[in-house]
C-alpha cells in the first residue's frame, strides 16, 4: 500500500509528533502560532478546519451565531448556518481573518454538501458559492480544499485547490456505529466519478475512509492503492491518530 501523505486529527496534538505529511489537517483552536511553525516546518502544507455550513454547540462562535441558524445536525450536535445573514458572513470572516494570521497556508472547507440539491442548505446555494469568492479575492495566495459537494464543482474549481471525498471505499453507520466496506459497485460508481472531475477540471483529490482495525484498513488498501489519489484513513472521529485493532 502507497504511503499516506494526508494527515488529519481535530483533536489536540503534540505537533512535533506529526512530520512528513503534504497535507496536514487540523483544528485551530487547539494550537497557537508557535505550534503551527512547528508544523510548516516538518510538513510540506498545514490546514485549518473550518466549516462554512454548520457551527458545532461547543464552538466558541456558537452563541454568537446561534440567532443566525436553520435547524439542527442531529449527528453532530450543529446547527445549519444562515449565509444570508450579515452576521454570518462577519463572524466566518473573522475566524478566517486570525486563522490566516496564525501561519496556516490554508483552510479545510467542511460541510459543501448541504448546499447541494438534496442538502439541507440547498436555498443558500448562491451565498455558499459568494462566500467562497469573497474568501479567495481576500486571500489570493492562500490555498482552500473543498470537501465534498461533487454537483458544484463547475461553480466552486475556480476557487479551490483540492476536494476531499469521505467514505467512498466505506460505508460508516452512525445507527449502528459499525464500519464496513461499501459495495463494490457503488465504490467503483464513485471512483470514476471522481476521476472524470480529477481529468476535466485538473484539481486533485483526496480520499477520506474510516476503519477500526488493520484488517479493513488492508481491504481499503486494496480498493484505493491503485488511484491517482492522495488519502486518509482514520477513525470516525477523527480526534487522534488512527488507532486500529487487530
Amino acid at each position: 500500500m502507497k504511503k499516506s501523505n494526508v494527515f488529519i486529527c481535530y483533536g489536540k496534538m503534540n505537533p512535533e509528533l506529526i512530520k512528513g505529511y503534504k497535507y496536514v489537517i487540523v483544528e485551530s483552536k487547539h494550537y497557537f502560532a508557535s505550534n503551527i511553525r512547528v508544523l510548516k516546518s516538518k510538513n510540506e502544507k498545514v490546514f485549518s478546519y473550518i466549516s462554512l455550513g454548520e457551527v458545532n454547540a461547543n464552538a466558541s462562535h456558537y452563541l454568537e451565531l446561534k440567532k443566525h441558524t436553520l435547524g439542527k445536525n442531529e449527528i453532530w450536535n450543529s446547527y445549519y448556518l444562515d449565509l444570508n445573514s450579515k452576521k454570518t458572513i462577519e463572524t466566518l470572516m473573522h475566524i478566517i481573518d486570525e486563522t490566516f494570521a496564525d501561519g496556516y497556508d490554508g483552510l479545510f472547507l467542511d460541510n459543501f454538501d448541504n448546499f447541494t440539491v438534496h442538502g439541507p442548505q440547498k436555498e443558500q446555494h448562491k451565498a455558499l458559492i459568494n462566500l467562497l469568492k469573497t474568501i479567495k479575492e481576500k486571500y489570493p495566495k492562500k490555498m482552500f480544499i473543498q470537501n465534498a459537494g461533487l454537483d458544484m464543482v463547475e461553480e466552486t474549481s475556480i476557487y479551490i485547490d483540492a476536494i476531499a471525498i469521505e467514505s467512498i471505499a466505506t460505508n460508516y453507520s452512525f445507527k449502528d456505529k459499525k464500519y464496513s466496506l461499501r459495495d463494490k459497485k457503488q465504490f467503483e460508481t464513485y471512483l470514476n466519478q471522481i476521476d472524470e472531475i480529477h481529468i476535466k477540471y485538473k484539481i486533485p483529490f483526496i480520499l477520506i475512509e474510516y476503519a477500526d482495525t488493520k484488517g479493513l484498513m488492508t481491504k481499503i488498501g486494496e480498493r484505493i492503492n491503485n488511484s491517482k489519489h492522495q488519502y486518509f484513513i482514520g477513525n470516525i472521529n477523527l480526534q487522534t491518530i488512527p488507532k486500529f485493532k487487530q
